[in-house]
């Protein structure tokens, strides 16, 4: 995939899959606007990318911020053609009958309302300029309920119906919105998901862990035509002919 003369807009860029996706889509040509709360790691991120990375540090769960950045791609480049919602968060691990009310709803502002506000930010945008990529991080907790996981299940789920209805109202606009279930990936959230000791999830091995750069090339793949035929779905990396196509078969 060649990205030269695009935008594109990753939200979660700090460490993970975000990162792994900023420098790839870097290499492929992109301006990549890094967008997360931690403003020194997306600062030593950008510096390691170079002149295409645009720092834009924002807490997702906060509209204003998140159109701040899309701002930011227009006032740098002049365009936005990929946003990429990755950001994040597995924490509260707790039982639903147990579970903080006030910790819950801030994980959910983060998990659906952060991929709601990237969308609405981003939309508009790219509908003036005749088209644009939206690529949503799911995960297979948006299909099955995990112990423990209620409000990243629950906003998974919500975060799905999202990319259906944005495929819906955004392809008469020549968007092209999909999701990307990638599995488990060897990340910082696979640390603290261990470290918990709760539902099967946290008893697997590291090494039965994706790396990063796996769901970064599928991202990569799915910025093409060829993968028009999944617009509107969720796409799984478990499928062994989507890792074939995006090359980590």
């Amino acid at each position: 995939m060649d990205l030269t003369g695009k935008t594109a807009l990753i939200t979660g860029a700090s460490r993970g899959i975000g990162a792994a996706t900023a420098r790839l889509f870097a290499a492929a040509g992109a301006h990549v606007a890094l967008a997360a709360r931690d403003r020194d790691a997306i600062a030593t991120l950008a510096a390691e990318i170079g002149p295409r990375a645009i720092v834009t540090p924002c807490d997702i769960s906060r509209y204003d911020e998140v159109q701040g950045a899309v701002d930011a791609c227009i006032s740098a480049t002049g365009r936005l053609d990929i946003l990429i919602g990755n950001a994040g968060v597995i924490d509260p691990i707790t039982p639903l009958a147990e579970a903080d009310p006030e910790a819950w709803g801030k994980a959910v502002d983060i998990n659906l309302k952060g991929v709601f506000h990237g969308m609405r930010a981003a939309m508009p945008v790219m509908r003036d300029q005749g088209g644009g990529t939206i690529i949503t991080v799911s995960s297979g907790a948006a299909h099955s309920p995990l112990e423990g996981w209620s409000q990243y299940c629950a906003a998974k789920a919500g975060a799905a119906m999202l990319t259906r209805s944005a495929h819906l109202e955004g392809a008469p606009m020549g968007l092209r919105v999909m999701g990307l279930s990638p599995g488990t990936v060897a990340t910082d959230m696979q640390r603290r998901i261990r470290a918990s000791g709760v539902n099967p999830v946290s008893t697997l091995n590291w090494s039965d862990h994706i790396p990063p750069e796996w769901p970064a090339k599928a991202l990569l793949w799915m910025c093409g035509p060829e993968a028009d035929p999944w617009r509107g779905e969720e796409i799984s990396l478990r499928d062994p002919e989507i890792r074939q196509k995006a090359g980590v078969a």
